[in-house]
């Protein structure tokens, strides 16, 4: 099967939403067969997209953050990613994650019965997410299904009805078994939550250059110091300082791999005032010198 991948690097914009567009308006479903080695550090960096999202991990092992969750999951199991939640996938060496995302739309109509007693309940309920895994058997099911839609999307005729038809029997496996009376609308704390941490995550990838302070966070968000420590915690499971760090560290990789510059250009530009400490920081981070991750990543 062909790698169905046209960009190796998450795009998003101020607020954390992709941008690139997933199928068509009359067709709003696309598949992606996706190596996560090919990504920029193994990782398809944090966004949230208005589309649903099905991910089965066909070999190796992913580390997932979706909201304030995170764990991993290995061959064979899979999971549904709810639509406008953000999310992050990461694995240490290569891992085949063949994925599909489609508008609520593809389902049904959204002036239809089907839409709003089956499809709006989920997408407008608290469920962030619905881990798939191959020994508990309705889920088992869902797996079958979710391989059977990857596998009709390698060129067997009338695709587009074939597709529609199974994920017809996907979304009547998952509404069946799962529980959705005890779920309330995404308007709640959670999602206020998740939404200053999109807006404090906004702050830092615009500001990195500059010298951050926790009190210039907390206060672009319009909250306490210790909120913001508590929803980077609870959200992305590290300090906000620390996130900045390696998002510093990040850019700069890039700049190493992507760019001529000098190693003392590429520190400041990335906030870091001293060159030695960028270099000890990045070394710590990456086991590598700047100078000897350059001669290696290059293009």
């Amino acid at each position: 099967m062909n790698f169905n991948t046209s960009y190796h690097k998450i795009m998003t914009d101020e607020n954390l939403m992709e941008t690139v567009k997933h199928g068509s308006n009359s067709y709003p479903f696309h598949f992606y067969y996706e190596n996560l080695a090919l990504f920029d550090f193994n990782c398809i960096e944090w966004h949230w997209h208005t589309e649903l999202e099905f991910v089965y991990i066909e070999s190796g092992s992913v580390t997932f953050w979706i909201g304030e969750k995170q764990f991993d999951l290995s061959e064979g199991n899979g999971i549904f990613i709810n639509s406008k939640i953000l999310h992050r996938f990461y694995s240490s060496a290569e891992a085949i994650i063949p994925n599909f995302v489609c508008m609520p739309t593809f389902l049904a109509a959204e002036d239809s019965l089907i839409y709003h007693k089956y499809i709006l309940p989920v997408i407008s309920s608290s469920l962030l997410f619905q881990i798939f895994y191959a020994e508990i058997p309705w889920q088992a099911k869902i797996i079958s299904i979710i391989k059977q839609i990857i596998a009709v999307q390698d060129g067997v005729s009338s695709i587009e009805l074939a597709t529609a038809s199974l994920m017809q029997r996907l979304w009547l496996e998952l509404y069946e078994n799962t529980d959705f009376t005890n779920l309330k609308d995404h308007i709640n704390d959670s999602a206020s939550s998740q939404a200053r941490v999109q807006l404090m995550m906004q702050y830092i990838h615009q500001n990195y250059s500059h010298d951050i302070s926790l009190d210039e966070i907390a206060r672009h968000a319009r909250i306490s110091k210790s909120t913001v420590l508590n929803l980077f915690h609870k959200f992305l499971h590290i300090t906000p300082i620390n996130y900045l760090i390696h998002y510093r560290l990040n850019e700069a990789a890039l700049l190493l791999a992507k760019t001529e510059k000098k190693i003392n250009t590429i520190s400041d530009e990335t906030g870091f005032n001293n060159v030695d400490y960028f270099c000890r920081l990045f070394k710590k981070h990456y086991q590598v010198t700047p100078t000897e991750y350059r001669k290696t990543h290059q293009t």
